[in-house]
This record gives C-alpha cells, structure tokens and sequence, in this order.
C-alpha cells in the first residue's frame, strides 16, 4: 500500500505542477500514434477537423493503429487508456457497455435510466447501453470527450462521450484489409474490409464484418459448463456519393448479431433463503461459478440501423449537414444475478426498443469567426418483458412478471461559436435548450400458490396507486446549458484555456418499481409517495493547457476540473425485502488532475502515458431510511461514502519499439500497463463490491512485410492479475452482492494484409 500511496502521491504532484505551470505542461491530451509535423493528428470534437492541439477541450483520439496496439477488439479495449475513463462489459450482459467518465456513469444498467456518457457512431446516438459495446473493424479513429457536452452534439450527455467515426470510403482508391487471429479458449476473430470506387469521383462503396467467437472462461464445477464466452458477428456497409462538388451524400447500415452462453459473476456475500450459500462458494476466485439455470438459456442480441448524412457546402464558408438515422435494438437475456446454483436473482430481461433521430447542423468557418447551430430531435420507444424467479428465497414457487413501456420524445436547439479576437486570443461561447418528455406504463404480477396469491397483489404504474397519483405516468423535464471557453495561444503550436459548462442529465421513471414500497422515500421524516426521480445537472469548471514540441516529437498537455452535482439519480438497496428505491439522493463534488503524453525519442520508437487522478465525495446523501442522514453506507458510517466507480488513480503506460529489417519491412515490440486504483462497485459503498485496485500489462511482437501482410503474436494480462469490473447490488433480495471479472492471461496469433 505504500509503493501505491508514494506512486499516486507523485504523478498527482507531476500532473499538478503541469496544470500550474502550462508554458512546459508534462503530459498530453492524445493518445494517437506520433506523427511528424505534417501528419498532424486531427479530429472533428468540435464538428470540424482541427488540430487536436488546438482544440480547447479535453479529449483523447486513438488511431486504427492504435487500437491494434491495445488489441482492442471492441469498445472495451480503450478500457482505462484515457485519463479517468472507465469501459467495461456491463453487468451481466455480454453486450452492454457501462461507460464512467470521471466517475459519472450509469450505476444501474435498466433501460430506464439514461446513460450518462453518450456513445455516438458518424454522430447517431446510441440511447441504451445494451448492445453499445460495439466491434472495431472499420473505425478510423475513436474520440473520447470528457465532461459535459451539448451545445456540439445532437443528444446531450452529462458525463461525457465517446465518439467512433468509421472509415469512409475512398472515391479514387482500391483498399482492404483482412486478418484472422487464434487464440486462448479456442478464440477465433476474423476481420475484413473492402473499400472500392464504383464510378470515379462520384461513388464508392465500403464493406466491414468482423466475426468473434471464444469458448467460455468460467466453469461451472457442478456441471462442467462453460460460460462467458464470446460469439458475435458484425458488418457495416456505407455508401458514399459525391454528385457535385459541394455536396456529399453517406448512407450507413451495420448489424450485429451476439449469440452468448451466461456470463456469471462470483458472489462475494453470504446469500439468504431456504439454500443459505456461504460467500466466496469456491473460495477465492479461479473463474469457477454456479447458475440455477440448465437448459440453454444464454443471451441473445439483434442490433441494426441505419442513417443517412448529407452535408451540402452553401458556400466557402457555410455547410449545412443533416443526418437521419433509425435504431433498433433486440435483447433477449438470461441472467443469473446471483450467480450460484440457488434460484434467487434468476432473470430474463427481453428488450425491444427502437428510436428515430433527426439532427441538422449549419456550420461555419471564416477567417475569425467558425461556429455550428443546430436543431435535434429524438423519439424512442423502449418495451421491455422481465421474468423474476425465486423459489429458493421464500421457499414458496415465485415467479415476478413484468411488463412495461416507456416512450421518450427529445426536443434541442444548440449552438456554438468560436471568435478570434486577435490570432492568439479566442472566445467561445455555447447554448442549448433541451425539453424531454416521457411515458411511462409497467404492470407486475407474481406466479405462485394460490395459497400466497394475496401476499402480492398485482401492482400497476399509473393504477396502483392512491390520488392524486393514481394517474401519474407523464413527465417533462427540460435545462438551459451554457458554455464559455476562453483559450490563448502563446504560440501556434501550444495552448493555454480556462471553460465553464453545464450539464443535465434528464429525470424519469422507477423501472423496478413493484410495489408502492419502490415509490415511497422519508422525506422531512414522514413517508412520501415519489413516483419520478428529478433531472440531475453539474457544473464543471476546467482549466488546461497543450502543445507540440521538437517538430511534433513530444505532444503534451495537462488539465484541472471541478464538477458540482445536484440530485444525483441513485437506485439504492438494501432496507425492506425486494424493495429497490431511486433517489435524487443529493450533491456529489468532483475535482480531479488529468494528463497525457506521447514522445517520440527515435524515429523508431513511441512512448505513450497517460494519467488521471480523482478526488470524489458526497457532499450530500439523502436516505431517509438511514441514520444519520446523510450516508450512502448501509451501516451509516458516512466515512466511506464515496462515489462508485472512482478510482482515485488511473494510469496507463505504453511503448513500442520498430526495427527495420531491410527490404524485408520491419519487426515492432510493443506493451502496455494500467495501474486502476481502489473504488467501489456499487453506489451504497458495500465492502464486498469493492476493487483494491490493480495492475494489467501486454504486450505484442509483429512483423509488418514490405509486402503488405503481417505477422502478430500478443499476450493480454500477462501477470494473470486477478480484478473486479462491476457489481451487482441486489442486497434486499437474499443478500446478493455480485463481482464481475475481468479476463485471465491469454494469448493470441494474428495473420493478415493491407493493400
């Protein structure tokens, strides 16, 4: 603990004398490949191409090249490489994507809660994390946005975004790619892509497809069974049509299809009911865990859409853009929440939701003056079928039914300016209205004995409950965000910028409500009907600087932030059996330090850092159910009431090294490690949902052929590091408190060419 303490203690010091001292800041905003000068790295956070150097906001790019050097196969793979950034596999799921960004996050993975960080594919927001931890086949670059956004993008986030632009097709050029990769647990990944001009100048059409299978990783030792495996098949088409000069025409199709067995955590709790379980069943972790189910219940995943982006230039200086997409998304999941052979959290959550979105942008970019305006407009609807199987808890036959539709209809104007008011002083300013509303409609009812028929009553939402809210399944929410941005150039290749911005996360419905206990909080001390949880909104104070140095040989920068939460939105467990509250449940503060670097000592070889550091606290936790009041800690120690998933320190180290071998091409090494510092995995701070903290490292050898074909050999976690990714907090059910982990030591073998 003390080789941590004095390694946190002096990168917090390193990051903080590079936020204090901007002139020589000592670490930097891109992760990318180094590039010489004239190969800039460039990215479009601000809806148009700029230098990442000169974009005054806190952001991180990773190239094609270096999502191979993680060995990134899907979302997950940009996993802690960001400063305070954390992906991972959602709860339970194999396809959802629960994504933090500085602490903020997703706490519960129901698809009436709003993501906090936005996912946006060629712009077109993903509304629910199932189905959002995508594949990376044909991406030509992921951007990584941190803190609020709104007055740039179509569907405001609170927390931030992370944006994959796809490659586009070449109107001129012939290009593809294929590779096919073996590995540990018979993992076999296969990649393509064709990029080909069909009529020179005018039309080019592009084809992706990926196909990812792996045995499971966890057995089942009363069975034998394997779980947590990987079986997916991606594929993406964009057409792309140039008519005249000034107007270009993208029409976009992907579709992913995941055929998965469960993926079970480990219960680190002592489970209750008429099967009493110890915690830890087989001890201390080795990828062993039980299930109730025996059949072949698994997870299934249909997720396609389509969008079609116009931008037609008006003028040198004007382009006006709009992009129309539909989603639809399909889950159908088993999940054994408590992951033991008792039937406590035995669930299957069947999801059908689809969402039209529409987004026009006028942009502008003139010698001093270049800005965007835009109108936005989204309509989901999100359906959902929820089986609950219990038997083992009361001893009684119990299964809950759950049915339940929630309609959203998202209105916003934005817009965002940038004036240069001397050619190294510039202001930005920004704005957004949103305006929300939503319908919300659930019935449970419970199968068992006629007998214990009446002990559950079915309850419906509106219907179930006393006037005057009986009737009360509508809401509307809407915010005005504002940002400023001041930023100066010392000179043209550094920047020094100070910003301030709201953000607004939208209020909604309890979707596990089944009774009126979910809808009653103490509030003042007396009990209180609450059948809508309010908008959470934060401000966010940042200041940072960047550069480029030794002709584009070191590119560094730094950052400081303050965020200030109002009635943050928490599902809280515990108290009464099967009762899951959510709360506004007060103010949470987070200040943080934030850097990165990339160098290039040698034509040869690049060095990569990257480091974040974070200070969250509750200044606030309203629990009427807990003394004292505030405290998030079911014991009450307010001590330990700390954010979930907040690891102090995050840290990611990386290097490779290039050496010619004539004209034969050339023979890289290359590694990476990532240090992810103590946190919680649940939101009420339970000691068996925590994280210690944790080391990964990998690493890669490959041969690139002048040829075009190359030769890839890779280890992930190369020291077996044993680390927690999530948890489930069902406490009021039999105690169920559940850790997910993250892969063991594997290896792999890739072949493929480039042309």
């Amino acid at each position: 603990m003390a080789d941590i303490f004095n390694l946190r203690s002096a990168l917090v010091a390193g990051v903080a004398l590079a936020a204090l001292v901007p002139a020589t800041p000592v670490f930097a905003q891109a992760a990318d490949t180094m590039v010489t000068e004239e190969d800039e790295i460039i990215v479009s956070a601000r809806r148009r191409d700029e230098r990442l150097i000169d974009v005054p906001v806190a952001v991180s790019a990773y190239s094609q090249a270096d999502l191979e050097r993680l060995q990134a196969i899907d979302l997950a793979g940009i996993q802690g490489t960001a400063p305070n950034l954390n992906i991972v596999q959602g709860r339970g799921s194999a396809t959802s994507a629960n994504i933090f960004i500085r602490g903020i996050g997703q706490p519960d993975a129901l698809q009436t809660f709003d993501p906090a960080v936005g996912v946006y594919v060629d712009g077109v927001y993903l509304s629910r994390i199932q189905g959002a931890l995508l594949s990376l086949g044909d991406v030509e670059r992921i951007e990584v946005l941190r803190g609020p956004q709104g007055t740039l993008y179509g569907k405001n986030t609170i927390g931030g975004a992370v944006s994959i632009i796809s490659r586009k097709p070449d109107l001129n050029v012939l290009k593809g790619q294929a590779s096919a990769l073996y590995g540990s647990y018979n993992q076999i990944l296969l990649n393509g892509y064709l990029s080909a001009p069909l009529a020179a100048d005018k039309l080019a059409l592009s084809v992706a497809a990926q196909w990812d299978k792996r045995d499971g990783i966890v057995t089942d030792p009363r069975t034998g069974r394997k779980y947590n495996d990987r079986d997916s098949l991606t594929g993406r088409a964009i057409l792309r049509a140039q008519p005249t000069e000034r107007l270009e025409l993208l029409l976009s199709g992907d579709y992913t299809r995941q055929r998965n067995a469960l993926t079970l955590g480990y219960a680190t709790a002592p489970l209750a009911g008429i099967r009493p379980i110890p915690a830890n069943p087989y001890g201390q972790y080795d990828y062993k865990a039980s299930t109730s189910f025996r059949g072949d219940e698994g997870q299934r995943l249909d997720h396609w859409g389509t969008s079609l982006t116009a931008n037609f230039e008006l003028s040198d200086a004007f382009t006006l853009s709009s992009i129309t997409a539909y989603r639809k998304l399909r889950p159908d999941l088993f999940i054994d929440i408590d992951a033991t052979e008792a039937e406590l959290g035995d669930v299957f959550v069947g999801i059908a939701q689809e969402q039209f979105s529409q987004e026009l942008q006028l942009k502008w970019n003139t010698e001093r003056f270049s800005g965007v305006v835009g109108l936005y407009y989204l309509d989901e609807v999100v359906r959902s079928h929820q089986e609950a199987y219990a038997d083992d808890l009361l001893g009684i036959p119990f299964t809950r039914l759950i049915d339940d539709r929630q309609r959203t209809r998202s209105y916003a104007a934005f817009g965002q300016a940038t004036y240069d008011l001397t050619d190294q002083f510039a202001v930005t300013a920004g704005l957004r209205y949103t305006h929300e509303d939503r319908v919300y409609d659930r019935l449970t009812t419970v199968a068992t004995s006629a007998a214990f028929q009446p002990l559950f009553p079915p309850f419906s939402f509106p219907g179930s409950l006393p006037a005057p809210f009986n009737n009360d399944n509508k809401a509307s929410f809407g915010a005005w965000t504002p940002t400023l941005t001041l930023s100066f150039k010392p000179t043209p290749d550094t920047l020094l910028y100070g910003s301030a911005s709201r953000g607004f996360k939208s209020g909604g419905f309890n979707g596990r409500a089944n009774s009126i206990n979910d809808l009653t909080v103490v509030v003042g001390g007396v009990p209180t009907i609450v059948t809508q949880f309010r908008p959470e909104t934060v401000w966010t104070y940042e200041g940072g600087a960047k550069g480029s140095f030794m002709n584009g040989r070191v590119r560094l920068s730094a950052n400081a932030f303050l965020s200030d939460y109002k009635d943050f939105q928490a599902r809280v467990g515990g108290g009464s059996l099967a009762v899951f509250p959510v709360l506004n449940a007060g103010e949470l503060r987070i200040w943080g330090l934030e850097g990165e670097a990339a160098v290039r000592p040698t034509d040869r070889w690049n060095v990569r850092v990257s480091v974040g550091y974070l200070n969250a606290e509750y200044r606030e936790f309203n629990d009427g159910r807990r003394p004292p009041t505030f405290s998030c800690n079911p014991t009450g120690n307010a001590i330990t009431c700390e954010p979930a998933f907040a690891p102090p320190l995050t840290l990611t180290l990386g290097s490779d090294y290039t050496i010619p071998l004539g004209s034969a091409g050339g023979l890289t090494f290359g590694g990476d490690g990532r240090f992810v510092d103590a946190h919680f995995l649940s939101v009420d701070n339970r000691s068996n949902l925590r994280e210690p903290g944790y080391w990964v490292a990998n690493a890669f050898v490959q041969f690139d052929s002048a040829a075009g074909w190359y030769l890839r050999g890779g280890v992930k976690n190369l020291s077996n590091s044993l680390y927690r990714t999530d948890g489930q907090e069902f406490s009021s059910v039999g105690n169920i408190q559940t850790v997910y982990f993250g892969d063991p030591r594997t290896w792999n073998a890739t072949v493929g060419f480039r042309f």
